[in-house]
């Protein structure tokens, strides 16, 4: 490293795990990310056989799957402070921020199963912690084609709701409409995070969200998108056509309440994605700054450095 790391009020047990996924990104995640990145296709990037399978599995294997589940169903979530969890999320976007936005996103339904009552999704997370081979991928579908930072800004404006609708009959929701190509994790997800509109009249306030496995009849994918950057990071459109879902399924039929009783309880920061992306780019802020000091060290122009 070209500058020293500032370690005043780290634990040792931060350190420890700070220098772990470090070792891991440098070792595992960067060198993948640039064989990833330089695919011409991006079905070839979760093609089988693709490294991105091998940089899964050794994730897992080194348990940093389960930071959202709790302790007591197989995961390790009691045993990381916040600042471990940011040390996780910097270190990972250092190494590569499309494998680290991947990986994390992977764990999105599951850590909402983890905090369910409900039995069937509670065995989703315990499934989930117990993975290893990567049969279980997590996305989080909430940007729509029209509706990005709507859901930031939009409020309580009708017009500003989801396109993605829900409508509950009898025991059971019906979903219809689709999510952009911008869902990370896509096309490989197995299981969705879902935000949908439940009452059109409150506009993004009137959202709620829901869990559900990706199998199910009338869902579709899209084909992976294909970007200037983060080529590792595969992306791709989901659409819902009369999808129905149990009740239960729907874990937050009120987003409103959510945010409320999460101010209240001091999760807010915990909870909220943007946190932990400000950190993964704090990552890669730092190893651009490392590529272009090191450039500078050897680049020779005119006869001088």
């Amino acid at each position: 490293m070209s500058y020293q790391d500032i370690d005043v009020g780290l634990t040792d047990e931060e350190i420890a795990m700070r220098d772990m996924v470090r070792k891991f990104g440098a070792e595992v995640v960067r060198p993948a990310g640039i064989e990833l990145d330089k695919l011409g296709d991006p079905a070839d990037v979760t093609a089988d056989g693709s490294v991105l399978w091998d940089v899964f599995k050794k994730f897992r294997e080194l348990g940093l799957h389960k930071i959202g589940i709790p302790k007591k169903i197989g995961g390790m979530a009691e045993d990381l402070t916040p600042m471990a969890r940011y040390l996780i999320s910097e270190e990972m976007g250092y190494a590569d921020t499309g494998l680290a936005i991947s990986l994390s996103v992977s764990g999105s339904p599951f850590a909402y199963c983890a905090m369910s009552d409900v039995p069937e999704l509670k065995q989703l997370a315990v499934k989930y912690a117990a993975d290893t081979d990567c049969e279980m991928i997590g996305c989080w579908a909430i940007t729509e084609p029209d509706h990005g930072g709507d859901w930031s800004l939009g409020r309580n404006d009708p017009r500003c709701g989801p396109s993605l609708m829900g409508e509950l009959k009898g025991d059971e929701y019906e979903l219809n409409g689709q999510k952009s190509a911008w869902v990370s994790n896509g096309t490989i997800a197995t299981h969705a995070t879902v935000h949908v509109n439940l009452n059109p009249d409150l506009g993004m306030w009137g959202h709620g969200i829901c869990i559900l496995p990706l199998d199910l009849p009338g869902i579709s994918r899209g084909k992976p998108l294909d970007k200037i950057g983060q080529r590792p990071l595969n992306q791709g459109e989901i659409f819902f056509d009369n999808v129905r879902i149990p009740k239960e399924f729907m874990v937050v039929p009120n987003v409103i309440e959510m945010y409320q009783q999460a101010r209240e309880s001091g999760q807010a920061q915990r909870r909220n994605p943007a946190g932990g992306m400000a950190v993964t780019f704090g990552g890669l802020a730092r190893a651009a700054f490392d590529e272009a000091h090191k450039y500078a060290k050897e680049r020779i122009q005119g006869g001088v450095p």
